[in-house]
């Protein structure tokens, strides 16, 4: 009788011991679910970072370090721009060395050489420093434009980033969600305007409108149209094509540009000396 009743206890506390597991385990569970909610700014907010569980955030470029890529640019006319590119994701460097350029700087003969240290931008010509005004100018456009064009569905996660959901539309038979992206602005001074058309069955980005802030360009947009490449488990927009269009994302009857970018590597172990002048 002893020994049954001493059974019956025993069970008793196993039976309290699992409770108080199941429980834990509960409570654990209702903790990782409150840590793994995401909180947006509105339903632009969502898409994008939506987007950036297909094509990688920011971090997941700082994680590669650094790419090297050649980056080749042909307008209707047949002139081309071919540079290899380098950069470094952390502190945004970037590095262009230029082996045809006839669109960019065409009154330079021979090679040139364009850099941003992540204070400076410079310019080389036959390894020599140029120190012209206007040369320079082009230069602090063409640094950060190629590197953002490179980055941009990571960066659409910046703080600077507004996001405005304009609603859906189809083009094409395609439905799409279509998001006004603009930034803000310390100086108040004009920024470019973005206007996605996200792919709803692939959560991508096919198309997008954009302005030039730099050039005034801001009336009138350019359509572009991507194709994506996946290197390294990322997904990348290597195929492009552009021309002005309307904010309807209707084109024009003109030609399109080309731009294209190929043999991609990632974590090259690159020099920050590589981007100094």
């Amino acid at each position: 009788m002893k020994a049954n009743i001493f059974t019956l206890l025993i069970c008793v506390i196993l039976m309290s011991c699992n409770e108080t597991k199941k429980t834990t385990d509960n409570e654990t569970t209702i903790e990782t679910v409150k840590t793994e909610t995401k909180t947006f700014k509105n339903k632009g907010h969502e898409l994008v970072y939506n987007l950036t569980q297909k094509t990688g955030n920011y971090q997941t470029l700082l994680n590669k370090k650094d790419v090297v890529y050649t980056y080749t640019y042909t307008t209707p006319d047949g002139k081309t721009d071919s540079s290899t590119e380098k950069y470094i994701f952390n502190g945004e460097l970037s590095y262009g060395a230029y082996s045809k350029h006839q669109r960019t700087l065409p009154n330079l003969e021979g090679s040139i050489e364009q850099g941003y240290d992540g204070n400076e931008f410079w310019l080389k010509h036959n390894g020599k420093i140029i120190e012209d005004e206007a040369a320079l100018k082009r230069v602090a456009f063409n640094r950060p434009t190629n590197f953002y064009w490179f980055a941009m569905m990571p960066k659409l996660l910046d703080p600077s980033v507004v996001y405005e959901y304009l609603g859906n539309k189809t083009i094409d038979t395609m439905e799409y969600d279509v998001l006004k992206v603009s930034f803000t602005s310390e100086d108040n001074k004009p920024t470019d305007i973005y206007q996605l058309y996200i792919n709803k069955n692939t959560g991508l980005v096919d198309q997008f409108l954009f302005t030039v802030a730099d050039f005034g360009k801001m009336e009138i947009p350019n359509l572009m149209q991507l194709q994506y490449e996946e290197i390294d488990d990322i997904l990348i927009p290597t195929k492009r094509q552009y021309k002005k269009s309307n904010w309807e994302a209707e084109v024009t009857e003109q030609p399109w540009i080309y731009v294209n970018w190929t043999d991609i590597i990632f974590n090259n172990n690159l020099k920050k000396d590589i981007f100094k002048k």
